[in-house]
């Protein structure tokens, strides 16, 4: 429906533009006729949403405009007339006039578009009477799940539906080692959580209890005293946190990788110890510097391990004291072979390309205790460093616990057992598959696990039955660096150059919004050709 709309905006905004070109240049009217209908079709699938603003859909329609030109008239037609295309200064200045008429309508559609999608008819006030949904996280499963709801709204839910989130953006978590490894910015990978909103409401603020016999959830949200939000229906999808397991030092020391701030933060002191390594007289301070400890050899682990390996030797030759010296690479990994989640083969092949590498493996062995200068091991083995990145550990958000400890078990259905009105999802809820076991914690299942959500709440609330979630997933695919994956895609195993650009392509479409794929394919085409980035963006204090 929503899609419908935008295409049905876009060729309205195409009309008035198109006559007035039409009279104006006097293009020939069949061909003109048919480019104000497509172009206006695409504007309206560009632009037609509310997350614009007027300059950047003049920008856009401006841009469409200009690349109908070069393809239509300077290439597409003369091949059409049985000619051959012709890109010289000549047949540009020929073809001037259609040029100016291109960019005049297409800048002038894109603010017509605009404007109407801005448009909303009169409503009357909203009753008090309809049912309140609210959605506490703004992750996948979160945001899924308000869209959805959003959408069903759109479509005549008779609900109003509040978002609560203590980011105003949602972050693509999967990307998250691209930014450490600063392959990636980290804007890049965020998506304001408002613009994919066009009915719900959303809250910025920080949920800190909620009171499920009276059905509230209280928020700090910029005020000294919390506010307190009704609800009807609740969706719990609050995700996970790091966990330390209260080893010593571990928290002080070690680098998580759960927020964009994180990534930043990883990035700019694997940075400040080549910095300080090059300035360093000490060779064995100048080892403990290069050393890099990756704990966790799963999907985030591998990945980050292979990622910072690619960094740091990808920006070495800027640091001259270092020439001839071999950074160290170790992961630490409680298992007895990498990726677990994926098959044996897929594991041995990862840990092969990595060993090739020169990375070392602690398999079998676990963090115990963390210092500014040491990593030790459970084995007693110590390793000198300063870098200690942290995968090895998540816990549900504390306030899921706080509402459905101890299991964190849900039904079928999202519900929670015993708790009327609330349902939980993603990262902070343990759901069962019809297999026996339960679904595993990543981002296409939270995805669907809150459009499931979002339905089974419509359904309730209109004396339906709530369905059960049933997913088999698509497939898994995990980044090894110097442009190698692998991964497992439709029960088929994938590896290699392929595989690496199957698993860019995947996350690539996956990414909320055209201007965000644009933005972190130009990341990617820049990576290929320039060096890696290695201006700091904070000062670590660590290295000070």
């Amino acid at each position: 429906m929503l899609l419908l709309r935008r295409l049905l905006f876009g060729v309205l905004a195409g009309l008035l533009p198109g006559a007035i070109v039409a009279v104006v240049a006097e293009p020939p009217w069949t061909e003109w006729a048919a480019h104000t209908v497509v172009l206006g079709a695409v504007l309206g699938l560009l632009v037609g949403g509310r997350g614009q603003s007027f300059g950047s859909a003049c920008s856009v329609g401006l841009l469409v405009g200009l690349l109908d030109w070069v393809v239509w008239t300077l290439s597409l037609r003369p091949a059409w007339e049985g000619q051959r295309p012709s890109w010289t200064i000549e047949e540009a200045v020929s073809g001037f006039p259609g040029l100016v008429a291109a960019a005049l309508f297409g800048a002038t559609a894109g603010l017509i578009c605009h404007a109407l999608a801005l448009w909303r008819p009169p409503r009357p006030a909203p009753q008090p009477a309809k049912p309140h949904v609210v959605v506490v996280g703004g992750g996948f499963g979160g945001v899924g799940a308000a869209r959805e709801l959003d959408r069903l709204v759109g479509s005549g839910l008779d609900a109003h539906v509040t978002l609560i989130s203590d980011s105003n953006s949602q972050l693509f978590t999967p990307l998250l080692v691209g930014v450490a490894s600063s392959t990636v910015e980290g804007r890049h990978v965020t998506a304001p959580v408002r613009a994919g909103l066009d009915h719900a409401s959303f809250l910025h603020g920080r949920a800190t209890s909620i009171d499920t016999h009276t059905r509230t959830v209280h928020v700090l949200a910029g005020r000294e005293r919390p506010l307190r939000v009704p609800y009807d229906q609740l969706v719990l999808a609050v995700g996970a946190v790091p966990h330390f397991f209260d080893l010593p030092g571990v928290g002080e020391h070690a680098f998580p990788l759960k927020s964009v701030e994180d990534a930043t933060r990883l990035r700019d002191h694997v940075l400040g110890a080549l910095e300080s390594a090059d300035l360093e007289p000490d060779p064995a301070e100048q080892a403990r510097l290069l050393t890099f400890v990756v704990a966790g050899g799963g999907f985030a682990g591998t990945e980050l391990v292979a990622e910072l390996f690619d960094l740091v030797h990808d920006v070495l030759h800027f640091y001259p004291r270092l020439h001839g010296l071999r950074p160290r690479f170790v992961i630490v990994h409680a298992g007895d072979r990498l990726l677990q989640e994926l098959s044996p083969a897929l594991g041995r092949y990862a840990q092969r390309k990595l060993d090739g590498r020169g990375v070392e493996f602690r398999l079998g062995a676990r963090v115990s205790k963390a210092t500014a200068e040491y990593v030790t091991l459970d084995s007693g083995e110590t390793l000198a460093t300063r870098t200690l990145a942290w995968t090895a550990g998540s816990r549900p958000h504390p306030l899921a616990r706080q509402v459905m400890a101890p299991s964190l078990a849900v039904e079928p259905t999202l519900q929670v057992p015993g708790i009327p009105g609330v349902w939980a999802l993603g990262d902070c809820a343990r759901i069962p598959d019809p297999a026996g076991g339960t679904y595993p914690p990543t981002a296409q299942h939270a995805i669907r696990e809150g459009r499931t959500a979002a339905r089974n709440i419509a359904a309730v609330l209109t004396g339906r039955r709530p369905a059960p979630f049933r997913y088999g997933g698509l497939g898994v695919l995990v980044s090894l660096g110097h442009r190698t994956a692998a991964g497992e895609v439709g029960g088929r195993r994938v590896s290699g150059f392929l595989a690496w650009i199957l698993w860019r392509s995947v996350y690539l479409s996956k990414l909320p919004g055209a201007e965000k794929r644009l933005r972190v394919l130009a990341d990617w085409t820049l990576d290929l050709v320039f060096p890696r980035d290695i201006a700091l963006s904070t000062k670590d204090e660590r290295h000070a």
